[in-house]
């Protein structure tokens, strides 16, 4: 999960009380003079930096100020941050009122960065966040273990999106560049530690101070021992409460009836390989005749009898109960209103909520591919609608998608999907739907001319 404000900004007013006695200034001066230890706070409205000063914890609790050492830093191996096992997590939850979902997720590449006179090789995932079911923001985030078990931050590359196109790159930062590296997790944290894992005042900055150590908690499939919670001071002098977990890394963040972000299902870590349940394949064929565009009452019903069959034969994470249950709602009021635009979005989440449960029995790249189908479906909706943005942004979502399966594609296979991609990109960007419609039956066919993926399954993929 990212390291976002959920909160809106502060005041100045407000942030200047926070932080009362960070920063003196000579008398009738209008510049506070910074001390070390002043960063300053920045408005989260405006994104100009204030004459306040963050209320830091004080150096001699931080735990981050000596220089990691980097033998073997790809083997991300941290019970709290396991950045190179985990191959993918997905949360749930609201923002501003809104259902978001996010999919982090392990590349296969690795990358180099110059820190320090060295070359430090760091793994890479891809966070993918999307506001009611589509696209919000995407980010490649680069990660290390330092020998001595803690992970380090070093950098990440931002994409903020608006109506399907890029709007900013906004909370971009490189260490060795921008500012240095920073510590994500301690090896062993201890209540009261301080680090922070962005370290760049006024670009990216986050001060973590640990609040309890050997937690359990709820995880997905049951209890979850061994997890910390953390308070976290943002850049605009605002703070939030976050989760982390072993073989999950951060588990939450917000809190119950405000904006939350949680665990859905994380693999390896809750998979169960197996047969696929009976009731499993009856939902999706039921979510997927839902999806089909211009759904009926009895299309929605069907799908909701076929969720609440599985749900009672067998064990779902509560956030996706969740998520499902009010995704269902949310279409049918869509197709009683004859509201086509949110029987779209709300038909896409309940989609992307099926195949999230498939994560448990499919390998990844069996989900990922199914993945692939599903946005090439909901791109031939949206460009019959003539909605740019949408097609647009499922363009991006296919692209991302892609960058995380393509390389567990036969290669004269993915060369004909990398062809059907280049041409849809190159009608989204024109604006062109029309030409996106006749394109997309083209990737569809290439998806299903590759089987999907090795070893797909047809009820994911046909």
């Amino acid at each position: 999960m990212r390291n976002r404000n959920l909160t809106a900004g502060v005041s100045v007013a407000l942030a200047a009380t926070l932080a009362a006695g960070a920063c003196s200034a000579d008398a009738g001066s209008k510049e506070p003079k910074a001390s070390a230890d002043c960063v300053r706070i920045v408005d989260d409205t405006t994104g100009k930096k204030t004459d306040a000063c963050l209320p830091l914890a004080p150096k001699k609790d931080r735990v981050d100020l000596g220089k990691p050492v980097f033998s073997r830093p790809t083997a991300i191996t941290n019970p709290l941050h396991p950045s190179s096992e985990v191959q993918q997590v997905i949360y749930g939850g609201q923002v501003d009122g809104k259902p978001f979902r996010t999919e982090f997720t392990l590349l296969p590449d690795t990358k180099s960065i110059a820190l320090s006179g060295e070359k430090v090789k760091v793994r890479t995932l891809q966070y993918m966040a999307l506001s009611e079911g589509r696209i919000h923001e995407v980010a490649l985030d680069w990660f290390a273990q330092a020998d001595d078990g803690s992970v380090w931050y070093l950098g990440e590359d931002v994409f903020n999106y608006e109506n399907g196109v890029v709007a900013d790159t906004n909370g971009t930062w490189l260490a060795g560049k921008t500012g240095p590296a920073a510590m994500i997790m301690p090896a062993r944290p201890k209540a009261r530690d301080v680090y922070r894992p962005e370290n760049v005042a006024e670009v990216v900055f986050e001060e973590v101070t640990v609040k309890a150590v050997d937690q359990t908690v709820e995880g997905p499939y049951g209890p979850v021992k061994g997890a910390i919670t953390v308070n976290e001071l943002h850049m605009d002098g605002t703070r939030e409460d976050k989760i982390f977990a072993p073989g999950y890394g951060e588990f939450s963040t917000g809190k119950a009836g405000a904006d939350l972000e949680a665990v859905s299902i994380a693999v390896p870590t809750d998979a169960k390989p197996g047969r696929l349940p009976d009731g499993l394949n009856a939902l999706s064929t039921a979510v997927r005749a839902a999806h089909a565009g211009s759904s009926d009452l009895a299309q929605v019903r069907d799908a909701r009898d076929a969720w609440n069959a599985y749900r009672t034969a067998d064990r779902v994470p509560p956030v996706l109960t969740r998520q499902m249950n009010r995704d269902l709602d949310t279409l049918a009021a869509a197709v009683k209103a004859r509201d086509t635009e949110l029987e779209r979005g709300a038909a896409l989440r309940v989609a992307q909520n099926d195949l999230d449960l498939h994560l448990r029995y499919e390998p990844l790249a069996v989900v990922e591919a199914a993945r692939m189908d599903l946005w090439a479906r909901q791109l031939t909706l949206d460009a019959a609608a003539g909605d740019t943005g949408a097609v647009a942004g499922d363009v991006t979502s296919l692209e991302l998608t892609w960058d995380r399966v393509q390389h567990t594609t036969e290669a004269g296979k993915a060369t004909q999907i990398d062809g059907r991609l280049r041409e849809l990109r190159d009608a989204a960007d024109r604006k062109d739907t029309a030409a996106v419609g006749k394109s997309a039956p083209g990737l569809q066919a290439a998806l299903a001319a590759s089987g999907g993926s090795r070893g797909s399954s047809a009820v994911l993929v046909r």
